[in-house]
């Protein structure tokens, strides 16, 4: 940029006798000399013709017109490189910066890919019995001694609790506080240590249009990644309490009615929502939900958990060629469960429930 401005105009010695160099004088910013290296006294300073002589005029005034020009075009290419250029660097830096995924290696790659590489090994899928049949659901690692935070609905009532990993082993857990009221319970693996443990975002920096990737155990398939966008921001969704009628999370006896009951704007959608329910602010999203992602991850691009999964709309007169996700899901923001761990770890509102 510096040297295409001087080439443009500062070439051109300001005190020679002519705009342009002097054939009579050096060359600019050489020693005054010839080639033998003889020295030549610099010329005399350039004496104007007797006042009215055309010569001298000519010679005075177009000089001064051309260097004129030559500044203003040489300011204008000059100024429009500098700014070509200074885009230019401005891009590529931005370009060059990759994205940090949680416990990534340098293979991970980045995108939606990177995060459900990085942070798959910290989701599970949890299997709840209870005497009325077995409900399915999903659960993000929080400690590597084995603490599982998932939804209330999921657990609720359980006798027994198993846990599924990625690498396809399972144990069993025991409950070891619930929140009926944020709809989430924290589940303990029995025997557990050395587990990989997600890392948990700041859900008040989530913002509208932010990608997100969704992963849990949907229909009992698990492991299943999705992603989207967050569409919207604190959507007062109530759900029940407990787990109802049409709440079988794809494997109990919710498949045909659509499951996961919630209510938005007074209206019920999924099924009944019975007498005992509970309100909360969620994070809507697009990212595919369906039965079975309960209790599972939403998670930023930076590999953080921004929230869990807890809530979907599904047309309940969906046919077989219409069903499937409108893009409405649901999530409770990891700052409200940041909140409630402590309360969680000492058996929570709803108290403890040893399970196994």
């Amino acid at each position: 940029m510096t040297e295409s401005y001087r080439r443009s105009g500062d070439e051109m010695p300001q005190d020679g006798p002519y705009a342009y160099g002097a054939p009579h004088g050096p060359r600019y910013g050489a020693p005054y000399g010839d080639h033998a290296g003889a020295a030549v006294p610099p010329p005399p300073p350039y004496a104007p013709g007797p006042e009215g002589a055309p010569g001298a005029r000519r010679r005075a005034r177009r000089p001064v017109a051309l260097l004129a020009a030559v500044a203003v075009a040489s300011g204008l290419i000059g100024g429009g490189s500098a700014a070509l250029l200074a885009g230019a660097t401005h891009q590529d830096t931005q370009n060059s910066a990759s994205t940090p995924l949680v416990n990534a290696g340098k293979n991970s790659g980045s995108g939606v890919a990177g995060v459900a590489k990085a942070v798959s090994p910290a989701i599970v899928e949890i299997k709840a019995r209870t005497g009325s049949g077995e409900s399915t659901g999903s659960g993000v690692v929080l400690t590597g001694s084995g603490e599982i935070i998932t939804n209330n609905h999921v657990v609720a009532g359980a006798d027994t609790v198993t846990v599924a990993f990625s690498d396809g082993s399972r144990k069993t857990a025991r409950v070891t506080g619930t929140d009926p009221d944020k709809d989430l319970a924290l589940i303990k693996v029995r025997g557990a240590k050395g587990l990989t443990a997600a890392s948990l975002g700041d859900s008040d920096k989530v913002a509208v249009g932010d990608g997100v990737v969704a992963i849990g155990s949907p229909e009992g398939l698990t492991g299943s990644v999705t992603s989207g966008i967050v569409s919207a921001l604190n959507r007062d969704v109530t759900v029940p309490k407990e787990q109802g009628r049409g709440q079988g999370q794809g494997q109990q006896d919710g498949r045909g009615d659509g499951g996961w009951p919630f209510e938005f704007g007074g209206n019920q959608y999924n099924g009944d929502t019975g007498s005992s329910k509970t309100s909360y602010k969620a994070i809507q999203t697009d990212a595919s939900l369906n039965p079975g992602n309960s209790g599972g991850a939403l998670i930023n691009m930076q590999g953080q958990i921004i929230g869990i999964n807890s809530a979907m709309y599904s047309p309940s007169s969906a046919s077989s060629s219409t069903a499937g996700s409108v893009g409405l899901g649901f999530a409770i923001p990891i700052n409200t469960v940041k909140a409630d761990l402590d309360a969680l770890r000492d058996g929570g509102s709803g108290g403890s429930n040893s399970g196994v």
